[in-house]
């Protein structure tokens, strides 16, 4: 049988190496092609798959149900053998992975290889989360097709639906950040830090928040800061996602108005600060709070806390990591990360995370 092995790009040989050791009777092809990150395997050992996925280097393997040539004829064609290993009422996509010069895209492959499926089988397509994918790898010449269950191929997959999406809690979630202030590089710097975090998470607002009268010309540095971190996360959310991404709102206020004018009906105030209690000892009411708040307010400070008169109308004041102290540019991340953790926890009991009992 014939397995296409998929690996990290300039690995193929490494792995190709290790395979030959473990399944010494195997013809083993290297970059087929001259295509990087690629092993043909061909052996007739019944436990071959397994051998080759003690292999690290080993990211994916396929064992190829269909070889034809690589023409959008034969690929059509081949629609009469794949709907033997795809059950009546089960769905599939079609995934192809196009090396070469060819007159045709994989997407053409997609839709007429699809189509030829779904005239042949009760069966229907969903991109999202299917039953079965068929996976068409063109090398050279040569197509070679497999039908791997949905699982299998989703296990692995940033998205799958089985997982929460945090976004539901950080698109309702506000940071309330202090500046960091002091010669323009540094504040700059630090800027581009915060900017990058809070873009990264896609919270609802970043509020800049000064405690008092500061310098101009380092709160400007700092702004400016944020602007760049903030653009060059949101580039790469745009090419990595496949949804749509929207920048992060940045506002300047100050840091006693903000908290006057966040305090009402279903805002939910939180400031970080070492003097308050530990996250485990308020995380089952905090969770819960934060499930039915219309908006999240979160405080963090920079070089110095929040001044302790805030804490009197904050809802909860809490130590995230007690005898820490955490570092401006880890701010926003130690403290997003730490409040979804309990929130999914809220999400699981309350059964709304997909999958589960």
């Amino acid at each position: 049988m014939k397995f296409i092995v998929k690996t990290q790009m300039d690995m193929e040989a490494v792995a190709g190496n290790y395979i030959k050791e473990i399944l010494p009777n195997a013809k083993v092809t290297i970059a087929p092609e001259g295509y990087p990150g690629i092993v043909i395997v061909e052996a007739e050992e019944e436990n071959a798959l397994q051998k080759i996925l003690e292999v690290p280097e080993v990211e994916k393997v396929y064992p190829v149900l269909i070889e034809v040539p690589a023409t959008l004829e034969d690929i059509k064609n081949s629609a009469e053998e794949i709907v033997r290993h795809i059950n009546d009422g089960e769905s599939f996509a079609v995934r192809t992975k196009k090396r070469g010069k060819k007159d045709f895209s994989s997407v053409d492959v997609n839709v007429v290889l699809g189509a030829r499926i779904k005239d042949l089988k009760n069966v229907e397509v969903n991109l999202s989360y299917p039953d079965k994918v068929v996976q068409v790898e063109i090398i050279g010449d040569k197509a070679y097709i497999s039908v791997i269950p949905g699982e299998e191929y989703m296990k692995w997959k940033k998205y799958p639906k089985e997982k929460p999406d945090c976004r539901k809690l950080f698109k309702k979630l506000t940071i309330v950040q202090m500046p960091y202030w002091g010669d323009y590089k540094t504040a700059r710097a630090f800027g581009e830090k915060i900017g990058r975090a809070a873009q990264a998470f896609e919270v609802k607002e970043l509020i800049i928040a000064p405690k008092e009268k500061m310098n101009a010309y380092e709160l400007m540095a700092f702004i400016r800061g944020v602007k760049e971190g903030q653009e060059s996360r949101y580039q790469i959310q745009r090419e990595a996602y496949p949804w749509q991404v929207e920048k992060v709102p940045v506002t300047v206020w100050d840091l006693y108005q903000v908290i006057r004018d966040k305090r009402r009906n279903r805002r939910l105030i939180i400031i970080t600060d070492p003097k308050g209690p530990t996250l485990n000892e308020v995380k089952d009411k905090l969770a819960k709070d934060m499930y039915y708040a219309k908006e999240v307010v979160v405080f963090i400070g920079s070089r110095e806390g929040i001044p302790v008169g805030l804490f009197r109308f904050a809802d909860y004041v809490v130590d995230l990591a007690p005898y820490m102290t955490f570092a401006t540019e880890h701010g926003i991340p130690a403290t997003l990360v730490a409040l979804w953790t309990i929130y999914e926890e809220e999400l699981r009991r309350r059964g709304e995370v997909a999958g589960e009992d």
